[in-house]
């Protein structure tokens, strides 16, 4: 369903991805870790058909998407990192713009409209604008924007990033139910636990390269472990100064 191949992007000198190539198979729920400048969010971005790579091919969802970035775009939901919104916009008025984009009638964008709202909890909030809204309800408002018009794949970054837990569990439960009927979903995440919880494919970034490719099943030492000894150790300090009597 995910098919990249040597994909690369330099801006100027510096290479943020360095020839990245993997597979996500079609209904796998697949996790991109690692520190901050990693790569993972020019990947998504190229992987989606907003950021042309500098070389190296990906197919997504049986598209060329460097040939036809438009096919791709027809055929896949996005959670972006900047999250896409318009202040102006409601979080209702933002939906329906979503199912009028996607050529979506009327009345099936109506009623999967009112159920996202009630599931991601939203409703109470419809008629807020986006500029007054808090940044949870935002990354809610953008999350549901990228299932409405029920995509073959998902490319979602860093989708629980601000979001209470009954709606992150909430978010989990749909991703994973999604994955069941078929949807591939593409993830970067920071929040360890609910990626180690959902996914069934692991791939760690630095540099812009991959450090580890892994199924669930697959992984040698529990995900954490990995993660600290290939994408970034925690700095070991015990400031021994707090709590002393000044």
């Amino acid at each position: 369903m995910i098919h990249c191949r040597e994909l690369t992007r330099k801006f100027g000198t510096f290479t943020a991805v360095d020839a990245i190539s993997l597979e996500v198979p079609k209904g796998t729920i697949c996790a991109v870790l690692g520190p901050n400048g990693a790569g993972k969010s020019t990947t998504v971005g190229m992987l989606t058909g907003l950021l042309a790579p500098t070389s190296g091919e990906a197919i997504v969802c049986g598209v060329n998407v460097r040939q036809d970035p438009t096919a791709v775009k027809r055929k896949i939901g996005v959670l972006p990192e900047d999250l896409g919104l318009f202040d102006d916009l409601t979080v209702e008025e933002h939906l329906q713009l979503t199912g009028d984009i996607c050529g979506i009638d009327p009345a099936t964008t109506r009623e999967r409209m009112e159920r996202l709202l009630t599931v991601l909890g939203l409703a109470a909030g419809r008629r807020t604008f986006a500029r007054s809204c808090s940044h949870g309800m935002r990354k809610k408002t953008a999350f549901a924007m990228a299932l409405l018009p029920n995509p073959e794949a998902l490319f979602l970054d860093e989708p629980f990033e601000a979001v209470d837990p009954v709606t992150s569990s909430v978010m989990a439960g749909v991703l994973r139910n999604a994955a069941s009927r078929g949807v591939t979903v593409f993830l970067t995440s920071h929040i360890l636990p609910i990626a180690s919880r959902i996914a069934d494919q692991f791939v760690i970034i630095r540099a812009g390269r991959i450090a580890l490719n892994s199924t669930a099943a697959d992984l040698a030492r529990p995900l954490e472990e990995l993660y600290f000894e290939l994408a970034e150790a925690p700095v070991a300090d015990d400031l021994e100064w707090l709590g002393e009597a000044g």
